[in-house]
């Protein structure tokens, strides 16, 4: 038997050869930490997926990253780009300055129903994630409605120093679990407000 080369099974032994080489990389490493206090549920990446599958009517996953990592990084199939935080063109220390979106209540009131909707919350790698629960709480969803996916989209980075993959996210995330992702861009999808500009 042939074994046809194709994107898919190049990522597939790509991924089999990261886990068999990070496995013993992140051994003592929490795969799913928690990283920050918030009134609603935490899900993994596996977890989240079930549940837009299960509900996919009421159930509805948001990627709170910035516009261009959500372009250009990639996003889960069917996510909605709603940025807790704007890029600006201010340098500071690390890159480029960030910003609160000020709005981001209302846009999530604008796309979702605070009484039925079940929302899932997605950043890089659950940090952002735990702030968009605590807004969307304020914003009047129910706690029991939204929840935090733990290791995001990309995962953690390796602490593990001696690890070939120290410093490199390779711990976990939505990506890593092989969950479907694209870079494709659906308008639906996108960041609603840009489109009234």
């Amino acid at each position: 038997m042939k074994l046809k080369i194709t994107k898919q099974n190049i990522l597939i032994l790509t991924l089999i050869l990261a886990f068999a080489f990070v496995g013993p990389a992140f051994a003592e490493q929490e795969i799913y930490p928690i990283k920050g206090k918030h009134p609603g549920g935490d899900v993994t990446p596996l977890e989240a997926f079930n549940m837009l599958k299960k509900d996919p009517e009421h159930t509805f996953l948001i990627d709170t990253r910035t516009r261009f990592e959500y372009q250009d990084i990639g996003h889960p199939i069917g996510a909605y780009n709603i940025p807790l935080e704007f890029y600006t063109t201010e340098v500071g220390k690390k890159g480029y300055k960030r910003v609160l979106n000020k709005n981001f209540g209302n846009d999530l009131k604008d796309r979702f129903n605070p009484e039925t909707d079940i929302l899932l919350f997605l950043c890089r790698s659950a940090k952002r994630s735990v702030i968009a629960v605590n807004a969307a709480v304020d914003a009047g969803f129910k706690p029991d409605k939204v929840f935090n996916v733990l290791a995001g989209f990309e995962g953690d980075k390796v602490k593990k120093k001696k690890s070939p993959f120290y410093g490199k996210r390779f711990v976990s995330g939505w990506r890593l679990e092989g969950l479907p992702w694209t870079y494709k861009m659906e308008p639906d999808l996108m960041y609603q407000p840009d489109f009234k500009k």
